[in-house]
């Protein structure tokens, strides 16, 4: 399984850029598959690449997903509070999953 983790760009240069995951380490990141992005955005990145653009919220809630992993891994329970997104709502199937509405219906 391969995991992303979201970046933000702190200083562009080109094919590479300086990114921070969350506390104060730097990397430099491959951005030749999503193009050079300015300072301050956000690339979901595999093995040192970014391979999506995404925005501060979509980068929040996996960063919150992989310290919920972290937490489980250490025998934590009290994770509700990393997916207050998904609490006290039905589960929803993505658009390209669902059945279309017959026609006439609505």
């Amino acid at each position: 399984m391969c995991v992303g983790i979201p970046m933000q760009v702190v200083e562009p240069k080109g094919r590479f850029a300086l990114c921070r995951a969350g506390g104060d380490e730097l990397r430099e990141i491959d951005m030749v598959l999503v193009g050079e992005q300015p300072e301050g955005a956000w690339v979901l990145t595999f093995l040192d690449a970014a391979r999506e653009v995404v925005s501060e919220e979509h980068a929040r809630q996996t960063a919150d997903a992989l310290k919920a992993l972290a937490l489980v891994m250490q025998g934590e329970t009290s994770i509700d509070h990393l997916f207050a997104d998904l609490i006290g709502r039905e589960p929803q199937l993505p658009e390209h999953l669902r059945k279309p509405e017959p026609e006439g219906a609505a």
